[in-house]
């Protein structure tokens, strides 16, 4: 069952909406200090994965699996003998 809202539960809200408020005027501020620095420059940053989208995970065809799985048969084979010896 929900608590009924009290004066004092409000009274945080609001102190705590005025110190997050505070903050981010802070940050807007070094923000503008590096786009100063840079000229003004902004760059969009687009990361992999972002805004929802599932990343699209590469295929690989059986013949490629084959040649790295040998590949890697090959080196650990390499360094086992070089550690017997």
């Amino acid at each position: 069952m929900p608590r009924a809202k009290s004066a004092d539960d409000t009274a945080t809200m609001q102190m705590a909406l005025i110190g997050y408020e505070v903050e981010k005027q802070k940050i807007e501020s070094k923000i503008q200090e590096i786009q100063a620095f840079l000229g003004g420059r902004r760059r969009k940053v687009v990361l992999p994965g972002a805004f929802g989208q599932p990343r699209t995970r590469r295929v690989m065809s059986a013949a490629a699996r084959k040649r790295i799985a040998d590949a890697q048969r090959k080196r650990w084979a390499e360094y086992r003998a070089k550690k017997a010896s």
